[in-house]
């Protein structure tokens, strides 16, 4: 027992080292500066021709660590995860979030092996906790995205009555970026600054669309890059879009109330089983102790816990309505 005690006390202050190693490796005006590139890179991936300088500056987004730099550019899920770290509004590089993830899973494998006795259930709760930091970035992205689709239509109309008031529209941008809440301030300042550095109002608002990849935003830059080629009015542009996604929100909310019911029994029938083994086990812990001790236990547990998440997706695609 102090054997296994001191080598997770080396696993966890090594894995210490290394994250305050990969968080330091980046100044915060390289940081900037790799802010502001993205927007470039991103345009030049829309041309006929990728240069090399675009490969260099993906790198610098993935770590600090030239030698972690150059393992994940192998993998193509490194850019995806930093997109998915950018939409969630995080300040984190990939490398990070996968060494934060190996170190739950380590651990929580080494702890319960050493609790359960058991190697192979230990590696599937490894990999479930090794999947809880991506899991919450993941949800935080989601709450982003959902508080950016609820103040959405406000800033609409606030650059509708910059519009209509005769304010540019880039002067609209601008006002939205200091009188709303986040992330809509935050985004919008982001396409300020880009077509205000030199880039192409087309491009920052491109740019927009793939950083907030939600509907009502290409509806937006849809109709902004059409009314710009064809003409028109677009105050009137702009409100319209306003009131349609509030007449989405409306049915949305209406579709909530109404698939209730189901929410409420998939949650009922996804949380039944792991409640009831636990009653179990306090009840009578060597009934449901067989589960542990028999050499089928295992087995029987991973494919229960197979069919149970199997289970859960079907329920939520069922339920799941989109509008």
């Amino acid at each position: 027992m102090a054997l296994f005690i001191s080598f997770l006390t080396f696993v966890i202050v090594a894995a210490a080292l290394l994250f305050v190693w990969f968080v330091a490796g980046t100044s915060k005006s390289q940081q900037v500066v790799r802010r502001r590139m993205e927007a470039v890179r991103k345009t030049e991936l829309r041309g006929p021709e990728a240069a090399l300088a675009v490969g260099l500056l993906r790198d610098e987004t993935l770590s600090g660590v030239p030698f972690v730099n150059r393992l994940m550019l192998h993998w193509s899920w490194s850019t995806r995860l930093r997109d998915l770290i950018s939409q969630a509004g995080l300040k984190m590089r990939p490398a990070v979030l996968v060494m934060i993830s190996g170190i739950v899973l380590f651990a929580t494998y080494l702890i319960a092996g050493r609790l359960l006795g058991n190697f192979l259930l230990a590696l599937v709760l490894g990999l479930a906790a090794g999947a809880i930091p991506i899991g919450f970035v993941a949800w935080t992205r989601h709450r982003r995205f959902q508080k950016f689709e609820e103040l959405f239509p406000e800033s609409l109309d606030l650059l509708g009555r910059a519009v209509r008031a005769g304010h540019a529209f880039t002067t609209g941008l601008e006002m939205i970026s200091k009188e709303t809440p986040e992330p809509i301030a935050g985004e919008f300042r982001t396409t300020f600054d880009e077509q205000n550095f030199g880039l192409p109002l087309r491009d920052a608002l491109l740019n927009m669309a793939e950083r907030v990849p939600l509907i009502d935003v290409r509806f937006f830059v849809t109709a902004l890059l059409i009314q710009k080629e064809t003409g028109g009015n677009l105050a009137e542009i702009l409100d319209g879009l306003a009131r349609v996604i509030r007449d989405r929100f409306r049915i949305y909310r209406e579709v909530q109330v109404k698939t209730a019911q189901g929410r409420l029994t998939a949650l009922i029938l996804i949380a039944l089983p792991p409640l009831m083994m636990i009653l179990l086990d306090i009840i009578n812990p060597h009934y449901i102790g067989l589960l542990f001790t028999d050499p089928q236990g295992p087995a029987i547990l991973a494919i229960a816990g197979i069919l149970q998440v199997v289970g859960s997706i079907v329920i939520w695609k069922i339920i799941h309505i989109e509008v």
